[in-house]
């Protein structure tokens, strides 16, 4: 097998010299920089130092990632204009399956061993089939299998032992120059995770970020720039145009993961070089934010169909949630965090973390709002009973309901009830005021003592 593979890169050598193509491999990059965007797109800039020749040059660029988007592909030198012509990207690798692919209804020589004497003979033979297994034409008969080995005069020219984009272009001038492919690709995404640890009196919290490389694309980028585009890019289906829309040249080094605005979006950049191998899930770090203030609160939600509908007075058993929201702004925090999934821990009476639970923020900027539904109470229950309903015209209903709140706790609590009514709506009466939070939303802040309940009482019409 080492000598058959050894057989493969020496022809493949000879015909890329032969057939006059430069061959540029990872040894003559320079610098590479990736873009990953949330979408499974990337921009990679692979900049090499290639000896040009004057007039008409064709590249054979080895190591570009398989799921390279081609027409995507900007092709230029550094200080020197040059004139693209064609270019082709090779993706049929070449394999010894693939290469026997190639040469059905071509010659191939069979080279038997005598197991006897060790002596070799040869003979010529046409390739009929190679699709589950090899028919072979000789002179006089049909053979199926592979009697010994085969060998082939070349390798055809859209076979390439890595994925490789053949560029032909037209240089005004010779000698090494600095060249650079630009191009979009797949089989590169990131996303965020976090990890929180909440202080024993659910006043304060400790945030660990770190970004999740994930690399299926074919190739490796090797102390490459890394930045991360958060937020959600358009994309227009087959358009070359897209490409020059979103081309970005890599920042200067600052701190780790520093982000900057970018359009409506934001640019993550790491300030140090890192290798992204093929086939490799890594992490780094994005953010280390310490001690923070958050709160904690206890959320009641109904939903609007309940006004429309008599169920006869019937109790129903609500859970309670348990938010803990927090503000990104100051010390620590204060940066635009992208999507992804804060996992939260508290340490028990023993000093152990705990896993208390998690929740998905979307794409939150500077100074927004973060709330994260851990789970649901254990000790704060509550229950909603309808204790009236009437129909006061066809489209106008009047309900009263009563909702008891139960805390088993020893520490009294606040429980914020939000009821979601539909249409045009009033609340009639109520023994606790409520706040008007938005268009189909009321809101009443209800404190319930330890070891104790609370009952909100209130009356609402409502018109469809």
């Amino acid at each position: 097998m080492k000598a058959a593979l050894a057989l493969f890169v020496l022809l493949f050598s000879a015909r890329v010299f032969a057939s006059g193509e430069l061959l540029s491999t990872l040894s003559d990059q320079k610098h590479v920089s990736v873009t990953i965007y949330n979408q499974n797109l990337a921009l990679v800039k692979d900049e090499r130092s290639i000896d040009l020749r004057k007039g008409k040059n064709r590249i054979a660029w080895r190591d570009v990632s398989a799921q390279i988007r081609p027409e995507t592909a900007l092709f230029h030198a550094n200080g020197e204009a040059l004139t693209p012509l064609e270019q082709n990207f090779d993706f049929d690798l070449l394999t010894p399956e693939s290469l026997l692919q190639k040469y059905v209804g071509k010659e191939v020589e069979v080279i038997k061993t005598n197991p006897a004497t060790g002596a070799e003979t040869r003979e010529r033979a046409t390739v009929l089939a190679a699709t589950n297994g090899i028919v072979l034409k000789y002179a006089d008969r049909i053979e199926t299998g592979i009697p010994g080995r085969l060998a082939f005069s070349s390798v055809p020219d859209n076979l390439r032992d890595r994925p490789t984009l053949v560029v032909s272009f037209a240089s005004p001038g010779s000698g090494a120059r600095d060249v650079e492919l630009d191009y979009l690709t797949g089989g590169l995404a990131w996303r965020a995770d976090y990890v929180a640890e909440l202080a024993a009196d659910d006043g304060k919290m400790d945030l660990d970020g770190w970004v999740t490389l994930t690399n299926t694309s074919g190739t490796s980028y090797r102390d490459a720039t890394l930045q991360l585009v958060a937020g959600d890019v358009h994309r227009a289906e087959n358009r070359l145009k897209q490409y020059e829309s979103m081309q970005m040249r890599a920042a200067p080094p600052v701190a780790a993961m520093a982000s900057e605005s970018l359009l409506d979006y934001h640019l993550y950049t790491l300030d140090r070089p890192t290798t992204i191998e093929d086939r490799q899930t890594k992490q780094v770090a994005l953010l280390d934010a310490g001690n923070f203030p958050v709160k904690k609160e206890y959320l009641l939600r109904g939903d609007g169909y309940v006004y429309m509908e008599n169920f006869g007075g019937a109790t129903n058993k609500l859970k309670v949630a348990v938010n803990l929201s927090f503000e990104n702004r100051g010390g620590s925090l204060g940066i635009p965090l992208p999507a992804g999934v804060i996992r939260v821990y508290k340490k028990d009476g023993e000093g152990r973390p705990q896993f208390v639970g998690e929740d998905r923020i979307d794409h939150t900027p500077k100074n927004g709002e973060v709330t994260l539904k851990l789970g649901n109470a254990f000790d704060v229950t509550a229950e909603r009973t309808r204790t009236d309903f009437s129909r006061i015209a066809s489209n106008v209903y009047e309900s009263a309901w009563r909702i008891v709140l139960k805390n088993a706790k020893s520490d009294a609590v606040t429980v914020r009830v939000e009821e979601t009514l539909p249409g045009d709506w009033q609340i009639l009466s109520e023994n606790l005021a409520h706040k008007k939070t938005g268009g189909s939303t009321a809101q009443w802040m209800v404190k319930v003592p330890a070891e104790g309940s609370a009952i909100l009482d209130y009356r609402a019409r409502v018109k469809l």
